[in-house]
């Protein structure tokens, strides 16, 4: 079903730009959404199409537009089975395991998190921008695993987004790391960009990049060479976490990009428990807390699940070296 809006300006309207002013309506689209709309030429004046966005409006207006059905998304839906730990017509949270791609993209163009919610969804996608796809506020890297929320509509998708802007969602990560950090609890600043000596890593760089906040505290030590640790974002860089550990020579178990294992622990493995330890195939990182006002309700929404298996009998091979 198409919904249509109107709005009739008032004295406190005038001179404001018009895609500002739908903005400030009740279709809850954002202020971007409904300039690409203006130009798309779906709001009239007085039954008469306006296209221009900056147009600023006068008193007494009657604007009315409608919001197009929205198009098939590109990526095919795929019956691949998910982790549903909560439901509504608004959003979905989920547990996402190591080894999925969020988004399609060169290289991952199908069994990625998007066909899944795609298949999942179905007819309860209403749109995100006028098209029929799962709205994505936020992002795991591939081998890293748990919650996501993720938006079923434009009104969701900006509430959730602008939540992620603000930082005021709650997130929480455990990580196992080599070594026993030093202090055991702390905050770690540094601006992370592209790595000047490998475009494909990100790193803390002195110039550029963008700035970034980690805080960290040690939960346990496992055996004499890794530890668990509880990491809280401040923001939402990529690859934040994975990058600060390294940077703090903490680096995040499996995670060959920014470290190795030390070599000194794997002189300690005979044969056998080096073909164990080799069975780990992703970096030990998991999104086990996640919460945010509902942007629907405004409830407090909150939620936490424990290690993946594969973690802790990682957690139970390291106890024993």
């Amino acid at each position: 079903m198409t919904d249509t809006f109107e709005i009739t300006t008032q004295d406190k309207d005038q001179g404001i730009r018009l895609d500002k002013l739908l903005s400030l309506g009740e279709s809850g689209l954002s202020r971007s959404r409904l300039k690409a709309l203006i130009e798309e030429g779906v709001v009239t004046l007085s039954g008469q199409t306006i296209t221009d966005p900056s147009l600023r409006v006068k008193s007494g207006q009657c604007f009315s537009f409608k919001i197009p059905e929205a198009k098939e998304y590109e990526p095919e839906p795929e019956d691949i089975a998910l982790e549903i730990v909560y439901e509504d017509d608004d959003l979905i949270v989920l547990n996402k395991p190591a080894g999925m791609v969020v988004h399609p993209a060169a290289g991952n163009y199908t069994g990625t998190l998007v066909n899944a919610l795609l298949h999942h969804c179905g007819d309860s996608l209403s749109g995100i921008g006028g098209v029929k796809r799962p709205g994505i506020v936020h992002r795991l890297d591939k081998e890293t695993s748990g919650l996501m929320v993720v938006a079923k509509n434009d009104i969701a998708h900006v509430a959730l987004s602008e939540q992620f802007a603000e930082h005021s969602l709650e997130r929480a990560y455990l990580a196992v790391v080599w070594g026993l950090p030093e202090p055991k609890k702390g905050r770690i600043e540094g601006n992370i960009g592209r790595s000047p000596q490998n475009r494909k890593k990100m790193a803390v760089v002195t110039k550029g990049g963008k700035t970034a906040a980690t805080n960290y505290s040690l939960v346990k030590q496992i055996g004499l060479h890794a530890s668990l640790v509880e990491c809280r974002l401040e923001t939402g860089r990529t690859h934040q976490i994975r990058v600060h550990m390294s940077n703090k020579s903490n680096t995040v178990v499996g995670d060959a990009l920014y470290g190795r294992t030390p070599p000194r622990f794997l002189r300690l493995l005979n044969a056998e428990q080096k073909a164990e330890f080799s069975g780990f195939q992703r970096h030990a990182l998991h999104a086990y807390i996640i919460g945010f006002l509902h942007p629907r309700t405004k409830e407090e929404m909150h939620f936490e699940n424990d290690l993946p298996s594969e973690i802790n009998e990682l957690c139970d091979f390291l106890k024993k070296i």
